[in-house]
């Protein structure tokens, strides 16, 4: 009878730094829907982790190393809710296009609502949020250009679709920050999520439904 192999002691320890660096990820999220990022102190995170600070440094050079594992995550989420950002499939109309892409941004914000509030807050003041945060919309505005570029039933409502595509997608972001000033004090995310989808479709396709 074969006995069964018995994990190294380099794969043990990799598991259990696995567990560490997660654990203080999860931290993070947990106590950005107590406080804002600029209270968040390594001490705190590395409390709420279960971890010492010396292992907090060992997996994280900052707290703002851990913020852009949490929005590479967020990201991520969004590239596979998109199919990747992928072009209107055959029969997809650009009204379901729209849909997909303004929902699948939805979930995501949804999912990580309390860190992509404290981030929009703090973008203001911090610069190391600020740049972070251009870069996670830079990348995703990137491909959606790229996308649009290559619909032929396209027709959006200016010929310079990089700053179309911005000017929609900051009207999305702010949209499902629920900012007040986007969709009310009623707060009907439903609604206002429906006119954002609306924007895209006429901003891009005219509004209507042709397939291409």
């Amino acid at each position: 009878m074969t006995a069964e192999p018995t994990p190294s002691a380099a794969e043990d320890r990799r598991s259990r730094g696995d567990r560490q660096r997660d654990a203080i990820v999860a931290a993070v999220r947990e106590l950005l829907e107590e406080r804002s990022f600029a209270e968040l102190s390594v001490s705190a995170i590395s409390e709420r982790a279960g971890v010492a600070r010396s292992g907090f440094y060992f997996y994280f050079e900052s707290k703002y190393a851990v913020l852009a594992v949490i929005l590479d995550d967020a990201r991520d989420e969004l590239t596979e809710l998109t199919h990747d950002f992928a072009p209107r499939e055959p029969g997809e109309t650009p009204s379901e296009f729209a849909t997909r892409m303004v929902g699948s941004a939805a979930k995501v914000y949804a999912s990580n609502n309390p860190v992509m509030q404290a981030c929009a807050v703090a973008r203001n003041t911090d610069a190391q949020i600020r740049t972070m945060m251009d870069d996670f919309g830079d990348k995703i505005i990137d491909r959606i250009v790229a996308l649009v570029q290559q619909d032929e039933g396209a027709r959006p409502i200016t010929g310079d679709l990089p700053a179309l595509i911005r000017t929609l997608a900051a009207t999305t972001t702010m949209t499902l920050l629920h900012d007040s000033s986007f969709i009310g004090r009623d707060t009907d995310i439903a609604r206002a999520v429906e006119i954002v989808e609306r924007l895209w479709l006429y901003a891009l396709w005219g509004g209507g439904d042709l397939r291409s």
